[in-house]
């Protein structure tokens, strides 16, 4: 079976950086579709970024626009989601997710899932 591991979270200050990883294991594809989905309580999962399996372009929310990068190793196995310029809007947990088939930004498009890293911004 498929299996997702994130690390990588912790807390931080507002204004710094984070680097989050998901590690991929299992059979699977070589290089799947991935995406990146945070949640904090009493709210939807929320859409950060997703990464290509033809070419490894990136889509991104636009909260996460020009502060966040989405890349994969040479591998294939691991995602990243460099996290810069952090504010406590931020805090949530950060779930990586194997896409499936459907629209990339919901999170029903997804059917394997990690979980999840917790990152806390501080003030």
């Amino acid at each position: 079976q498929v299996r997702l591991v994130e690390s990588g979270g912790g807390l931080v200050q507002a204004g710094g950086s984070l680097m989050l990883s998901c590690v991929v294991s299992g059979r699977t594809v070589r290089r799947p579709f991935m995406g990146w989905f945070r949640q904090t309580p009493g709210k939807e999962r929320e859409f950060v970024a997703a990464i290509r399996s033809t070419d490894d372009t990136a889509a991104y929310a636009d909260s996460a626009k020009g502060r966040f990068t989405l890349s994969r190793d040479n591998a294939g196995n691991t995602v990243y989601l460099h996290m810069t310029t952090l504010k406590p809007e931020d805090t949530a947990v950060y779930y990586c997710a194997m896409y499936r088939y459907g629209a990339a930004a919901d999170w029903k498009s997804y059917d394997y899932w990690g979980q999840g890293t917790q990152v806390t911004v501080s003030s």
